[in-house]
């Protein structure tokens, strides 16, 4: 299936939201109003949104609750990686320079609190506190992994179970959002949000492991330089395992090259050999398909429509992803 398949249970709402979100983002102030615009040209696949769509399409139609929540969820996400860029001193993201890199480091911060307050009054004047509920766990989730994960990388003691609780909070709890808000929108079943949720996590679990692996070299046109992690410190599942499993010598060797020599390109280059060699990607792909497993095994409890269809292709379609 690809994303244009995907999206054709919900390809006009899609389309719609496309125009609510640009309204969404509009300001009165021309700076703030040149910056949105570039924000928006450089949206990917709206994939975030497509999950509250295809959720919200297998338990009703449709709803202004629904616009809502995908356009909330994108002010927040947009937020927090405008402001993560500051935060990581990064100047380009997906082939596209930051804001920060454009425009400076407090603009970069202004625009992001911007975005959220927008998410806020978008919630607020309509009355949808459940959905900003839903979204401000995710939020407050991504915040708490992400220090979590650096406080862990200072150490480097990362072991796999900490490591899946940081890819819970920082990744997984946004596509849990995107679920949850999107049932949310059509229904006020908290047994339905809340498989929704659990789905979402399934879900978040399995994309960014395969993210992880694709650190280590599986595509040439992924957005980041490959062993980026590696040079950040980040203890990702191809390395996590290797490290449980290789001698202390080399346990020793590969921990002191990240502390180290995590700039050299050469000795970077003969960890990822040696994750690889030692089957750590291996073990990450078979993890991330277990979380593949868990999410479709709920979905399937659900009746069968066309929106429960692109939804399982859209899982698919997450950890099939060539970038």
């Amino acid at each position: 299936m690809t994303v244009e398949d995907i999206k054709k249970p919900v390809k006009e709402e899609m389309a719609m939201f496309e125009k609510k979100f640009k309204l969404a983002m509009k300001s009165d102030v021309a700076l703030l109003d040149k910056i949105t615009h570039y924000i928006i040209k450089r949206k990917g696949k709206q994939l975030r949104p497509l999950f509250v769509f295809l959720s919200a399409k297998m338990f009703g139609e449709v709803t202004d609750g629904t616009y809502t929540a995908a356009s909330l969820i994108e002010l927040l996400h947009t937020a927090t990686l405008v402001h993560d860029d500051v935060v990581d001193d990064a100047f380009e993201r997906r082939g596209f320079l930051s804001i920060n890199a454009l425009w400076k480091n407090k603009i970069a911060v202004l625009v992001g609190d911007f975005l959220l307050s927008q998410g806020l009054l978008l919630t607020t004047s309509e009355n949808r506190i459940d959905l900003l509920h839903l979204v401000s766990k995710a939020v407050k989730a991504m915040s708490e992994g992400e220090l979590l994960q650096m406080e862990k990388s200072r150490k480097m003691d990362i072991t796999e179970d900490v490591y899946y609780r940081i890819i819970e909070q920082k990744t997984a709890s946004l596509v849990a959002a995107c679920c949850g808000t999107g049932a949310c929108s059509v229904t006020n079943d908290k047994k339905i949000i809340a498989t929704m949720e659990q789905v979402g996590i399934f879900v978040g679990m399995a994309f960014q492991i395969k993210d992880d692996i694709f650190d280590y070299g599986f595509s040439n046109d992924i957005g980041k330089p490959t062993g980026i992690d590696i040079k950040e410190r980040k203890l990702t599942l191809p390395l996590i395992h290797v490290l449980q499993k290789v001698s202390k010598e080399k346990r020793r060797l590969i921990v002191n090259t990240i502390k180290k020599d995590k700039q050299d390109p050469a000795k970077v280059k003969k960890i990822i050999s040696m994750v690889i060699e030692n089957g750590g990607i291996d073990y990450a792909e078979r993890k991330m398909n277990e979380y593949k497993d868990l999410a479709i095994k709920e979905l399937e409890k659900l009746p069968p429509s066309s929106a429960k269809e692109a939804f399982i292709g859209l899982i698919h379609y997450s950890i099939n992803r060539k970038k």
